[in-house]
């Protein structure tokens, strides 16, 4: 209230009187020169000071000359002849505490509170952790606030939020999921096998595939500059284009070189396009880099074309290693952490660059822009463009596994599934375990006298070769088309016939005659019966008062007194106690 007074007391006790136009002029020319240099309190105080020097009518002539009003300029004479309304005022204010618009939470009492209530219920997040969020817009918070009867304005909104350590934010792909228990322990070893073969001079290389590319006129993100108004007209939406296709490219950085090499296909991001790439990539540029390289170090990711349980992944990689002499070792990246892996951030980035605000129309223009790519770090790419055709759904073999598991691949102790390395030549297979010793050649003879079976090649040749091929046509219902050689060993028709005659009539348990010829008793049991009854056919059955022989120890007296030699069968065989086999009938072992 002083205040005010005091500048009506001056404004009054000054006349109204007219100041030179020049005069004006001079003074507009110089308060345009100091405006800039000084802050409102500042500026109203020199405009007082210069209307107090010009005396009567110094008000009106300095507002006209800096555009401000009299009643500032009086406000400024007044402060500028009051020492203690200048000191009255702390140092870096502009105006009196107290001065302005009242804010308006203290204008309306309970805003605060019905604000923190509004906000509550729009939170996301955990309710127990600190980072929590709205989706609520503050246009969208001033309208229900002021449906509840608090009216402000979106800044006033704006600046409470603040004030409680709001901010507007958008969202940070930080949080990695669930980690692997030996991430970090992976993460050295692929580091200490980086370090180890660029030590020795050997190449290394990290290898991936980017996200396919629609080819055509297809928006991209990214700003590039053009003639103001015209700028690079592309479809409104982003459905793909059965007949332009994907480019699909697949990368190999060389780390020690700080080089990429860029496959771009037409097909399928399938292990077949990713070590045709690798190959490329060594035929145009490895192998002249590395000439005397023996071995091959790969990092990748753990899924994709280069999965770590990828078996066409693999046996491509063999195919590779036996094709160029090197040994290739793998070494891939834990799931959920292919953003380390080298390539992304050292080359697809700056690719993705190259492409930016520029449609992809054909292939050719994707190689283009790939092979543009360069960096001041001294990065350079090379892109080739792949036609093969790269099916999906190619199949290995259960077989083809066994063979690279045994031979051509070797697997790190530590997690084997993630670490290991292609020979270039497989290992020698283990020795074949001797297989069980066939019968004595002698032996179908030998059985054939014990049993008086006269003229056993004619009988085994004729009757039962015929009778045995009509009965397995009746079996499978149709003529052997071609033997495999597969299943059990099969015995020779003339041991299966003798040791059938000795059966009948000598009655030879089918234990004891298995015992002789060395085999499974099922083995002969099976045709053996078979061949009896052929032989039953013929007119050879068993002889009335013929004594039964059952033990190994009955079977070598016999032979003995008939001078007949069975190699394998002794006075003091173990088949004294023998028991009943699967092939024996009951009167064979009565």
């Amino acid at each position: 209230m002083w205040f005010g007074r005091l500048v009506r007391d001056f404004r009054a006790s000054m006349r109204y009187v007219a100041i030179a136009d020049a005069d004006e002029a001079g003074l507009a020319e110089k308060f345009a020169v100091m405006r800039p240099l000084l802050d409102e309190r500042q500026w109203r105080v020199y405009l007082g000071t210069e209307a107090r020097a010009l005396g009567y009518g110094g008000i009106a002539a300095v507002a006209r000359a800096s555009g401000a009003s009299e009643t500032t300029v009086a406000a400024g004479a007044a402060e500028a002849g009051d020492s203690g309304a200048v000191g009255a005022l702390r140092p870096g204010r502009s105006r009196r505490p107290g001065a302005g618009r009242p804010r308006a939470e203290d204008s309306r009492p309970g805003l605060k509170e019905a604000l923190d209530g509004l906000l509550e219920e729009g939170k996301r997040g955990d309710p127990v952790s600190a980072v929590t969020w709205s989706t609520r817009s503050l246009r969208d918070v001033a309208r229900q606030m002021t449906a509840d009867g608090f009216a402000c304005s979106k800044d006033v909104i704006a600046r409470l939020m603040h004030e409680d350590g709001w901010s507007l934010q958008g969202m940070s792909r930080t949080a990695e999921g669930r980690q692997h228990p030996d991430r970090d322990a992976q993460f050295r070893l692929i580091n200490a096998m980086i370090a180890g073969f660029r030590a020795a001079g050997d190449p290394v290389i990290s290898v991936d595939a980017k996200k396919k590319e629609q080819l055509g006129p297809y928006h991209r993100p990214g700003r590039s500059w053009r003639p103001g108004g015209d700028p690079v007209k592309v479809r409104d939406h982003d459905f793909p284009d059965q007949e332009a296709g994907k480019a699909v490219p697949y990368g190999v950085y060389d780390i020690a070189a700080n080089t990429g090499f860029v496959s771009v296909g037409a097909s399928h991001d399938t292990a077949a396009f990713a070590v045709s790439a690798i190959r490329r990539w060594w035929l145009a540029e490895g192998q002249l880099r590395y000439p005397r390289a023996a071995r091959l170090l790969v990092t990748c990711d753990a899924g994709g074309s280069n999965a770590c349980a990828s078996r066409a992944w693999k046996d491509g990689l063999a195919g590779l290693a036996a094709e160029t002499g090197l040994e290739v070792s793998v070494c891939h990246f834990p799931p959920g952490t292919s953003k380390w892996n080298k390539i992304e951030h050292r080359l697809f980035c700056h690719i993705t660059r190259t492409w930016k605000a520029r449609p992809l129309m054909t292939r050719e223009d994707a190689v283009a822009g790939i092979a543009a790519t360069a960096t001041f770090q001294g990065l350079k790419c090379t892109a080739v463009l792949d036609d093969g055709d790269y099916p999906e759904g190619v199949k290995v073999s259960d077989q083809r596994m066994r063979h690279l598991e045994g031979r051509v691949l070797d697997r790190d102790p530590f997690h084997g599934e993630w670490n290991y390395a292609v020979m270039p030549a497989p290992r020698p297979g283990p020795a074949p375990e001797p297989g069980p010793a066939g019968p004595d050649p002698a032996l179908p003879a030998a059985l054939a006298a014990l049993a008086g079976l006269p003229d056993l090649h004619d009988l085994a040749g004729h009757a039962w070769q015929a009778d045995r091929e009509h009965r397995l046509a009746l079996a499978r219902g149709r003529p052997r088309l071609k033997n495999t050689g597969r299943g059990i060993r099969r015995l020779a028709p003339e041991t299966v016939l003798a040791a059938a005659a000795c059966h009948v009539r000598l009655g030879m348990t089918w234990t004891l005659l298995a015992q002789v010829l060395g085999v499974h008793p099922s083995s002969i049991s099976v045709p053996g019966g078979a061949a009896a009854t052929v032989l039953e056919g013929l007119g050879i059955t068993a002889r009335p008062c013929q004594p039964r022989i059952t033990t190994a120890a009955a079977l070598h007296d016999h032979a003995t007194a008939l001078g007949i030699t069975i190699n394998g069968i002794t006075r003091h065989d173990s088949a004294e106690q023998h028991t009943t086999g699967p092939g024996d009938t009951p009167e064979a072992t009565t």
